[in-house]
């Protein structure tokens, strides 16, 4: 699936690989494309590919699989500098487990020594998961498309001790934020997830919406008149209103709520 979604990256954006062994063979597949494939060897490190690549103009980093902890690595890099986006490959059965597999790569290659820093570093650089599955007949397809949304810290501490006038008040004002400290600090929530795409008896649904941070950035990475398709196929599917030209959007909800249909 890998080599077919190149198909549909735009010619103008340079393609660099990186992998532990040649599997893609991308520039056979599409000689006309500006690619760039390296390797790591006895002499050469993995990383150093990447260094080397992060000067080479590139606009899309493409890691084969990320099957050891060093790869983790340089996937988390590639998709926070010198590209504008990063796809790969893993095993990972959920989307859960993907994040929890990434963020142990990340702590065993000793990049992050906080579990919760390095989940955040890899939350921020999952938009979203397309998910294969091969059942028993030997089927191979797209099981659902999951999107990642990294939740934002909020500060909702409050200052109503200061209204209190006895000295009990303020004491219970104090453990309520207290209370709330504690809450974040041993039971914080990086991210949450959605499928907005599902496979069920032979056909695809829509099951949720894109989020907004989403759709603004994948329609400023298109030209216009996939853009303008975008724009009909979220009003069409979603009931959402875009103006390209505009930072603010208006939000339309569906007439009908849950699971509809994918319209061509």
């Amino acid at each position: 699936m890998l080599m077919a979604m190149i198909e549909n990256i735009y010619e103008t954006m340079n393609l660099r690989i990186t992998e532990t062994a040649f599997e893609l063979h991308l520039r056979k597949i599409y000689p006309t494309r500006n690619i760039l494939s390296m390797r790591e060897t006895e002499t050469v490190s993995g990383q150093e590919c990447l260094d080397v690549q992060k000067k080479t103009d590139g606009s899309v980093n493409i890691i084969g699989e990320v099957a050891t902890d060093p790869v983790a690595s340089w996937m988390i890099q590639s998709a926070q500098v010198a590209s504008k986006f990063t796809l790969f490959t893993h095993h990972a059965k959920t989307f859960p487990d993907l994040v929890t597999a990434l963020r142990n790569s990340m702590l065993r290659a000793g990049v992050f020594k906080d579990e919760k820093t390095a989940e955040e570093q890899v939350v921020q650089v999952l938009n979203f998961d397309i998910h294969l599955v091969k059942d028993f007949r030997g089927r191979r397809y797209i099981e659902r498309v999951t999107e990642c949304i990294p939740l934002e810290e909020k500060n909702e501490y409050t200052f109503d001790h200061r209204k209190e006038k006895t000295l009990e008040g303020k004491i219970d004002k104090f453990m309520d934020n207290a209370t709330y400290y504690f809450t974040k600090t041993t039971n914080k929530e990086l991210y949450k997830y959605q499928n907005v795409l599902e496979y069920h008896d032979g056909s695809y649904i829509l099951t949720n919406k894109i989020t907004d941070n989403n759709i603004k950035a994948m329609i400023n990475n298109m030209d216009d008149n996939d853009a303008e398709e975008f724009i009909k196929f979220a009003e069409r599917n979603w009931g959402t209103r875009i103006n390209r030209f505009s930072d603010k959007e208006n939000e339309v909800q569906p007439k009908k709520r849950g699971r509809k249909p994918l319209n061509k």
